[in-house]
């Protein structure tokens, strides 16, 4: 990395960096929610079909010997049959037939136009004691255990609540959900915001969620505030004011409250030149603009001295000082989690 001057201006990595002061113009209301495929709102799970993994319990009236071969005191699941792989299941005088993909009153009816060829008007019913169809859970959840798919349909939020959200390192703006080998990614924030509920999304057989951790999800606090820090987040964004606020505000001893900068794009160098926004928070009212700036991962927020006018002191202290908190953020999670 090269650093180089012209006049006040210095560039990075042969890039010269652009300024941007934060503005009510700039900061005028631009948060729009994406919008929840219409694929995932649409869908409607009819009645339940048979998938291979299920196990079926057939109850054959006044024939004991059809209905529990292992005995009646065992479970349910003991005395019923598999659907296989192939989706294939056996049944003694029916034969083998293929069931996957048939409602339970379809299969019921087959097998009993089977059976009355060796009973007379048999009367039988079906019911699966045992699902085969589940929905996998990765990431940031208390409870990562695959959940099935019965015959009462799930939605995505009753699987979210059941496997609870690790709400300290879970990042809630980066769920996704892999359905027939498609991405989707959904903003749980965004979507549950200013008094907004989610519209239902109701979950197929072979479904994905994965929910990140927010590890990776830091800005940076450095110079002259009280606690300089990196900061996770978790939700879709966070505004300059919570950042400045998170490490205890600017130091009123020795910060300069007009060199309140945002550096963003320094992962990008030297491809593309880093954008640096500034706010003059001299003023009281400059947080209420802070509070509408929202900060984006990788940012480094940098509260400069008094009397640090040039970009050659300013980048000088910024660089290795981001390299720094990085490196002891990553040290500070690794220690709690034992490594």
């Amino acid at each position: 990395m090269s650093t180089r001057g012209s006049g006040n201006t210095e560039s990075i990595g042969g890039s010269e960096p652009q300024m941007v002061a934060i503005t009510p113009e700039l900061v005028a209301p631009q948060r729009t929610v994406v919008p929840v495929p219409t694929e995932l709102t649409s869908y409607r799970p009819d009645t339940y079909h048979i998938q291979p993994g299920d196990t079926l319990l057939v109850t054959v009236w006044d024939h004991p010997e059809l209905t529990t071969p292992a005995g009646s005191q065992q479970q349910a699941v003991a005395n019923g049959r598999l659907v296989q792989a192939d989706g294939s299941f056996y049944y003694p005088y029916a034969g083998k037939m293929k069931v996957s993909g048939m409602s339970i009153e379809e299969l019921r009816g087959t097998l009993s136009s089977r059976l009355a060829k060796y009973l007379r008007d048999p009367q039988l019913d079906v019911n699966v004691v045992g699902y085969g169809s589940r929905v996998a859970l990765q990431g940031a959840f208390t409870d990562t255990s695959p959940q099935e798919i019965t015959t009462v349909p799930l939605t995505l939020a009753q699987a979210i609540g059941k496997a609870r959200i690790d709400v300290e390192q879970a990042d809630l703006s980066g769920l996704v959900l892999t359905r027939d080998q498609r991405n989707y990614r959904l903003d749980l924030d965004a979507l549950n915001r200013d008094g907004s509920v989610a519209p239902p999304i109701y979950l197929k057989p072979g479904d994905h969620l994965f929910l990140p951790f927010n590890d990776r999800k830091e800005i940076y606090v450095i110079g002259e505030v009280l606690r300089p820090q990196a900061i996770t987040f978790k939700t879709t964004d966070m505004s300059l004011t919570q950042a400045l606020g998170r490490t205890g505000g600017l130091n009123p001893v020795t910060a300069k409250g007009a060199a309140v900068y945002v550096i963003r794009g320094m992962e990008d160098v030297p491809r593309t030149p880093a954008r640096v926004y500034h706010l003059d928070a001299s003023s009281p009212t400059a947080f209420a603009l802070g509070d509408r700036f929202p900060l984006h991962a990788g940012d480094v927020v940098w509260v400069g001295p008094a009397g640090v006018t040039r970009w050659n002191r300013f980048l000088t202290q910024l660089l290795p000082l981001s390299g720094i908190i990085s490196n002891a953020a990553a040290a500070q999670y690794d220690m709690g989690r034992g490594n």
